[in-house]
């Protein structure tokens, strides 16, 4: 990152993958985690590199702290200006706790957690990543900041980030679809899936696959710009504004389910039967049932309309019940 900012790629450079297109407008407008999965070259990078594209431009109190952390870790060249668009930050999954979380042995500095602050945290290769490393984002997405404790002392940093992760369907990365090609024995598939079962999955909204395009898709015409679902996208975000102010939440993605939950925001019953029926089942967990109201909202807003429908429920259920890295 420097002082002035580069223009993000666009989302039109995106080959077909409607539903993958669909989720990220829907992460974008709502700042919901994202969870993608598909084999090597379906184009996972491509749209996570375009989430930042999509996202409104930072207002000058987001600015000024964006840039004092693009500063304090040495990614400003340049001092004359803020930096306005929204970071994008991709560690390489060898990375250590210190350098995702913040640490270091001298000065303690900020980690790609809070470099990424009001912008994109990118995990290519998600499994890969050390397992301890990936079960400390648990708490920084929950509560928007990190502390890290030194001898020195007690360092906070804040790190409100939209997380992004990605996977091969199992190690090889041909375990998926018709053309099932996967040679990974079933313990090394359930040992690669194991890394992002449980807590830290369970706090991602939109889990969604993305197989390689097919030959008319490289054919066809190209998608929207990023402009076009850009506009769509500070719309929405108006919207969940008005909605939430004089609150302490400005996007849908903050929102507790306890809110979403309560008198004033409590859906209908027969708007919730999908997810009730999943909770029931055990197919669904509880934090799951939450994040599917907030979707669930997000998908409204995008729509236009005052308060979500079945279908608007049913969709943010389906963007969630799709994530198969091989088990």
């Amino acid at each position: 990152m420097e002082g002035r900012d580069a223009d993000p790629p666009d989302l039109a450079d995106v080959v077909g993958q409607a539903e993958a297109r669909l989720a990220l407008e829907i992460a974008a407008a709502g700042a919901h985690h994202m969870f993608l999965v598909g084999p090597p070259g379906a184009g996972k990078s491509m749209l996570a590199e375009r989430l930042p594209g999509l996202l409104p431009t930072l207002d000058t109190a987001q600015a000024l702290e964006v840039t004092a952390i693009a500063s304090l870790a040495g990614r400003v060249t340049r001092f004359d200006t803020l930096c306005r668009r929204p970071p994008f930050v991709a560690p390489h999954h060898g990375a250590s706790m210190a350098a995702i979380i913040g640490g270091g042995s001298g000065m303690v500095t900020p980690g790609a957690i809070t470099q990424a602050h009001r912008g994109v945290l990118f995990l290519d290769e998600a499994p890969e990543f050390r397992s301890h490393v990936l079960q400390a984002l648990r708490q920084p997405m929950e509560s928007g900041t990190v502390v890290v404790a030194r001898a020195a002392g007690r360092f906070r940093y804040p790190c409100r980030f939209q997380l992004v992760l990605a996977a091969n369907p199992c190690p090889c990365g041909f375990g998926f679809g018709k053309g099932d090609r996967c040679q990974c024995s079933i313990v090394r598939r359930r040992s690669y899936a194991a890394k992002l079962a449980g807590p830290l999955l369970d706090r991602v909204d939109l889990q969604v696959l993305v197989p390689v395009p097919s030959r008319a898709a490289l054919l066809g015409p190209p998608g929207e710009s990023s402009a076009v679902v850009a506009a769509r996208v500070r719309v929405a975000r108006s919207i969940a504004a008005e909605r939430w102010s004089g609150s302490e939440y400005a996007v849908n993605g903050e929102v507790p389910g306890a809110v979403l939950r309560s008198r004033r925001f409590r859906l209908a019953l027969p708007t919730t039967v999908d997810i009730d029926r999943s909770v029931d089942l055990g197919t669904l967990s509880l934090r799951g049932y939450d994040r599917c109201l907030r979707v669930a909202w997000t998908v409204a807003d995008l729509a236009g309309r005052t308060v979500p429908t079945r279908d608007d429920v049913g969709l943010a259920l389906s963007l969630r019940q799709q994530q198969a890295v091989a088990a």
